[in-house]
């Protein structure tokens, strides 16, 4: 049986970076989750904390009420996609790894369009510490201004000034102008696209990215664009639609993975080979890209990073470490397989 001897203070941080035999300083960076530590670091670090039962601890400020220990994660999407996305499992994992090696309780609020009201007034109760906000639409950005706390994006806002607010995003518009730079390297000349969202900034930025590209090489012929809301269905459709519209196109940049799953069916029922015919490449790197036929070349985006460093910023900013905006943007790469 194990004695607890409640006189005894709270372990703190300098308890924690002593048993992982490393610097206070590199045990706060491992809790607030930034990438540039080791892995063999990081896990002594996670190991001191799960040994010493450390939770942070945050001195009230005056006139303000004692800390909660729980930040809500915002996740602005309706259930269908949540669910059926692998990108919100691997962000998600990143936001959890990091929060719970601080000691921080997670809340997951879907704020669906209809139902914002009742993010806010739970929001302003009292309840959280802080908001992580995942996959912003136009419409879901007035609770970064409404809501009286620390509040982080994970992925840049749609607003008029995002310098306003402090974001983590990765380099959704220079993958796209990579991908679509490989898909002109290997001779192809008719290069559509399938563009996400119009009301998200990865949607607009992927699009730009493709553009860039296009512009570099001739003009921009406007009906190599379609839309979808980068879920599986709306790919294939979209695809249809530029078929229908450019049945000569040799080439697609697809700004999801999944997206680029509706796109590849959409091209077989219609006789197309991939990539004989028609070139794919998809945005993301997700594990579907690896199982599709043929295997998907895609833009890796880091979304576990994108995740853990999003949430790191928001301990930050409740910590009052981060006392002014921060813009974080992450790298991506290309990854080449069979489709293109």
């Amino acid at each position: 049986m194990t004695v607890l001897d409640l006189s005894d203070p709270r372990p703190t941080l300098a308890d924690v970076a002593r048993a992982a035999g490393v610097s206070s300083a590199t045990a706060s960076r491992v809790l607030n989750g930034f990438p540039q530590v080791r892995a063999e670091t990081r896990r002594q670090v996670e190991q001191a904390v799960r040994a010493l039962g450390y939770v942070r601890q945050r001195a009230a400020r005056a006139g303000e009420a004692q800390r909660t220990g729980t930040v809500a994660v915002v996740l602005c999407e309706d259930g269908l996609r949540l669910f059926s996305d692998p990108f919100f499992g691997r962000i998600m994992g990143g936001i959890d790894r990091t929060l719970t090696a601080a000691g921080i309780q997670v809340v997951v609020l879907m704020m669906q369009a209809a139902a914002q009201d009742t993010t806010f007034r739970y929001l302003a109760g009292g309840h959280v510490d802080g908001a992580l906000f995942v996959s912003t639409h136009a419409r879901s950005t007035t609770a970064l201004s409404c809501v009286d706390l620390p509040v982080v994006s994970a992925g840049r806002p749609v607003v008029p000034d995002p310098a306003r607010y402090t974001y983590v995003d990765v380099d959704n518009r220079g993958g796209a102008e990579a991908a679509v730079r490989h898909l002109q390297a290997t001779g192809r000349r008719r290069i559509a696209t399938v563009a996400g969202p119009k009301d998200m900034a990865p949607g607009r930025d992927r699009l730009t990215g493709y553009l860039t590209a296009i512009a570099g090489a001739g003009p921009i012929d406007a009906g190599a664009v379609a839309h979808g809301d980068f879920g599986q269905a709306s790919g294939e459709h979209a695809m249809r639609r530029l078929l229908d519209r450019r049945p000569d196109l040799d080439a697609v940049f697809v700004a999801s993975d999944m997206m680029a799953v509706g796109a590849l069916r959409a091209l077989r029922r219609t006789g197309r080979r991939v990539p004989d015919d028609v070139a794919v490449v998809g945005f993301d790197n997700s594990p579907v890209s690896r199982t599709t036929d043929p295997p998907l070349t895609t833009v890796s985006q880091p979304v576990d990073a994108l995740g853990a460093r999003s949430a790191g910023e928001l301990l930050a900013a409740i910590d009052g470490t981060a006392r002014r905006p921060r813009r974080v943007v992450l790298g991506t790469t290309l990854v080449v397989r069979e489709s293109a």
